[in-house]
């Protein structure tokens, strides 16, 4: 049923507004001590590896902070200026091996469509209960177990690691092979030209390819550089573990500020923005100290009501509207796990369902 709130009964524009001071503030209180750890943890690792594992912990969820501040700058609401955002979101993109710029317009398309399961099926390109019932019972154990919580663990590495890499590579083969089809027809070709026409699967425009071309320059550098102060063992050893277990957490917080039990989950018919915002989306009510290192994420109805709103305004807009968000789904740590179950789409009751509830109905 279509949400009978309208976007103007909230009170969202004072909380739009960004705060330099205050986004400059949370760049250096991450990049700083994430910066100092990794120095730490080298120094620590010479005298004794007893206290490795409580330096790696804090590596993780410096890590996982600084996804949430490029998540911030994807959305140019961290920083009043576009371009000041674009700058933090390349070098947090360095940091977590993510393209930022190609990440955030495929966020944007996620904004745009949250609820409308036709257009968009989550995080992990969920089936609707016909889709899945004409898999093989192999396939659909398959299905049930790469959408498994703990499948974000290597999911999480081939995410950030390597998928990136995989797309520079691969998107350049077809650009060089379109390339040599110019050549066949042309004396001379214009680069710029080419790139810019170019059409990849691997990036959407100019701008994505060469801000994945970029990325990968500085995170294959860095590997390098760092592989020869620390040791290219103990280097890839300590950055794998990081940068696995805090992108697993991210994709599950990700996961169940959209996947839950009664989930808003519509056909692009009679679909509304509104309603996605409120009860497609879920209030993930964390520790404070959790808050922190998200970034405030947990608020995520009220981030998709207004991405324009920068995370250190999220609790006040929370706070100031909260009479109107008697419909959003409140979710606990201990909550995300159940949530891990609702995998496949009703569009006939526009709803999410458990495999287990689905096969108990035919």
């Amino acid at each position: 049923m279509k949400n009978t709130i309208k976007k103007s009964d909230f009170v969202l524009i004072p909380y739009m507004k960004s705060n330099d001071f205050w986004a400059s503030y949370q760049i250096l209180n991450t990049l700083v001590p994430y910066l100092f750890l990794w120095f730490l943890v080298l120094k620590v690792a010479s005298i004794s590896f007893w206290f490795l594992p409580l330096i790696m912990i804090l590596m993780v969820l410096f890590s996982l902070r600084c996804f949430s501040l490029m998540h911030d700058c994807g959305h140019y609401s961290l920083f009043t200026s576009k371009k000041v955002n674009r700058i933090f979101g390349f070098i947090l993109g360095i940091i977590n091996a993510m393209p930022q710029y190609s990440w955030s317009r495929d966020h944007a398309y996620h904004h745009k469509t949250n609820g409308n399961w036709e257009r968009y099926r989550g995080v992990a390109d969920f089936l609707s209960i016909e889709e899945f019932s004409n898999l093989t019972p192999s396939n659909q154990k398959l299905y049930q177990l790469l959408r498994h919580p703990l499948m974000a663990i290597p999911g999480g590495f081939f995410y950030l690691a390597i998928k990136p890499r995989l797309a520079l590579v691969m998107g350049i083969y077809d650009l060089i092979i379109d390339i040599i089809n110019s050549l066949k027809t042309k004396l001379t070709i214009n680069l710029s030209k080419i790139i810019s026409d170019h059409k990849s699967k691997h990036w959407q425009s100019a701008e994505e390819f060469w801000d994945l071309l970029f990325n990968n320059i500085f995170v294959i550098s860095s590997w390098i550089i760092l592989s020869y102060i620390m040791g290219a063992g103990f280097f890839f050893t300590i950055y794998s573990i990081t940068l696995t277990f805090s992108a697993a957490i991210f994709i599950n917080i990700f996961f169940v500020q959209h996947i839950f039990e009664d989930s808003y989950a519509h056909k692009t018919e009679g679909w509304d923005y509104i309603t996605g915002a409120i009860e497609g989306s879920s209030y993930l009510e964390l520790p404070t100290i959790l808050k922190w290192f998200t970034a405030d994420i947990g608020y995520h109805n009220i981030h998709h009501l207004s991405e324009k709103i920068p995370n250190y305004n999220l609790q006040a807009c929370h706070q100031k509207n909260i009479h109107l968000l008697s419909k959003v789904k409140t979710l606990k740590i201990k909550d995300m796990l159940g949530c891990s179950e609702f995998i496949l789409w009703d569009c006939a009751s526009s709803r999410l369902v458990s495999i287990d509830s689905f096969r108990q109905s035919i």
